[in-house]
């Protein structure tokens, strides 16, 4: 065997040297690799507050640093909670034309609808403090404002008969409360809560108010979900209409007699119980005893009847949603 030469020892010391060096390199630069990926490919964005807002018409005094910080910790809350508000988004499209359409009825304005978005997401939700329904009605108050509430009747989950309540109460919390910020707080927590806060701290306002923790947010979260609703994708949201849920076509039917098997009722107009129920969540049994010998409209679906591609218009439709 041949002796290598010093030179030749030295090229292969050199060479083990450089691998070496080379394999910590690439080690170290898999984490360099991998921030630079998450600088390339991932972002979060603080979200934008604008110069001016109005709710309901009134001036939000934004020019105060403590509003428009309140502000902006509901504008990041309800922008990244993405999953609740993408599925509240895709329900508005279904629901909304309704509150539309009764808050103009009612001579209420259209921020209000915001406030039923932060109440439920749309949909009807039970508090744990037993609010109800989109609108969230205590049982007091829902039967106050013209809501039968009783064991075989909830209307508080009827989208147009508490749509209507809600507007009747919320009115009236104008009129005492002398804003619609304040009547919304109070609609939170009470009127008469409000009422005591304003006169021992002697402010007006709701904005230069302390108030409890819910009520201290409540009306910047209604205001945060105008500002995304309004500007989808101004801050973040692409959804497309043929990704939303349609309104859902329906018939009238009456609904009357003591004793009546729902079930069957169901059956014999050519639907199922499940059916009945979703069409009119207000029931909230399968067997009416309907002591009082009242008469219902029940919506049934409709003749498109339930399957996907009869009921929906535009499901081919890719068109973005600007706003809500």
């Amino acid at each position: 065997m041949k002796k290598l030469s010093i030179a030749a020892i030295i090229l292969a010391s050199l060479a083990l040297a450089g691998e070496a060096f080379i394999f910590a390199t690439r080690k170290e630069d898999s984490e360099t690799l991998h921030t630079k990926a998450i600088r390339a490919d991932y972002r979060v964005y603080a979200p934008s507050i604008p110069d001016t807002l109005y709710f309901c018409g009134e001036r939000v005094p934004l020019n105060l640093w403590y509003v428009r910080e309140a502000l902006d910790r509901e504008l990041v809350s309800v922008m990244y909670y993405q999953s609740s508000t993408i599925f509240t988004i895709k329900r508005a499209t279904r629901v909304m034309p309704t509150i539309e359409r009764i808050l103009k009825e009612e001579g209420v304005p259209l921020d209000l609808k915001y406030l039923c978005v932060i109440e439920s997401n749309l949909q009807n939700a039970t508090s744990p403090a037993g609010a109800q329904g989109y609108w969230q009605f205590m049982k007091g108050t829902g039967q106050k404002y013209g809501l039968e509430i009783n064991d075989e009747i909830d209307m508080r989950n009827d989208l147009e008969a508490s749509t209507h309540a809600a507007c009747k109460y919320l009115k009236y919390l104008k009129r005492r409360m002398g804003s619609w910020a304040n009547a919304a707080a109070a609609y939170n927590c009470g009127e008469g809560g409000l009422e005591k806060r304003i006169t021992n701290q002697q402010q007006k306002s709701y904005y230069d108010l302390a108030l409890n923790k819910e009520t201290q947010r409540y009306v910047y979260r209604i205001l945060a979900t105008k500002l995304i609703f309004q500007h989808l994708q101004d801050y973040g949201y692409t959804i497309r209409r043929c990704d939303t849920y349609p309104e859902l076509p329906y018939e009238e039917v009456e609904l009357s007699g003591k004793d009546v098997d729902l079930v069957q009722f169901a059956l014999d107009h050519g639907t199922s119980y499940k059916m009945l129920r979703t069409y009119n969540p207000w029931i909230t049994t399968d067997n009416l005893k309907n002591k009082a010998d009242k008469t219902y409209k029940v919506r049934i679906p409709g003749k498109k009847g339930t399957e996907y591609n009869t009921i929906v218009k535009g499901k081919h439709d890719t068109t973005v949603i600007e706003s809500i």
